[in-house]
């Protein structure tokens, strides 16, 4: 298999590519993350992984051969609201009161490019996760173990949030940040497999 570059620094969506035996290196994207006004909530991650997949491309010195890039963004949306990782604890406390007892939307948007053809292909996938209702003991707690930063939404579904997480509609790979289906999907359209 040839090796893909992934456009992320998540250990999460590293774990996935492991999982599927998809020989990888990490080059970190830089990149101003502010999505364009106007932008609906669900249209951000995609918006951002074609973005973040546009500058490793560009970091690569002039003349080499471009292979396979893949780029990844979650957010969470409630109402129409974007929740991205929060940058405090007071923040993430303010997250999990807003999801509590509530179903939001899980939105995690992929880009791959491909090297060979010189195209962009995208993709999003959207889970549906209901928290059940939470004491201020509980959101504490989960406060407390830490588990909450660098995460979209303030919390990891594979995590010690899985406590609080009633019902989810969907695929949990989705909510991790790699779902796996759609990556799969996106891969085979391409002529990349991963059976060998």
């Amino acid at each position: 298999m040839e090796p893909i570059i992934l456009a992320s620094s998540s250990p999460r969506r590293q774990e996935i590519l492991k999982l599927l035996n998809i020989p990888f290196k990490v080059i970190i994207p830089e990149l101003d993350e502010t999505p364009p006004e106007g932008l609906a909530a669900e249209k951000v991650p995609e918006y951002l992984a074609a973005k973040k997949v546009d500058a490793v491309a560009r970091s690569l010195p002039t003349g080499s051969e471009l292979p396979w890039i893949l780029s990844a963004d979650t957010v969470i949306v409630l109402d129409g609201k974007v929740y991205g990782k929060p940058e405090s604890q007071e923040q993430a406390v303010e997250y999990l009161r807003a999801f509590q007892g509530k179903t939001h939307q899980a939105v995690t948007g992929l880009a791959l490019y491909n090297g060979n053809l010189h195209f962009v292909t995208t993709r999003t996938s959207i889970t549906s996760v209901t928290f059940a209702p939470m004491s201020q003991a509980e959101i504490d707690w989960y406060i407390e173990t830490g588990d909450w930063h660098g995460a979209a939404g303030a919390y990891r579904i594979q995590g010690l949030a899985s406590c609080f997480i009633k019902k989810i509609e969907g695929t949990n790979s989705s909510v991790v940040g790699l779902p796996i289906f759609e990556l799969y999907d996106m891969l085979k359209e391409q002529g990349y497999s991963i059976i060998e």
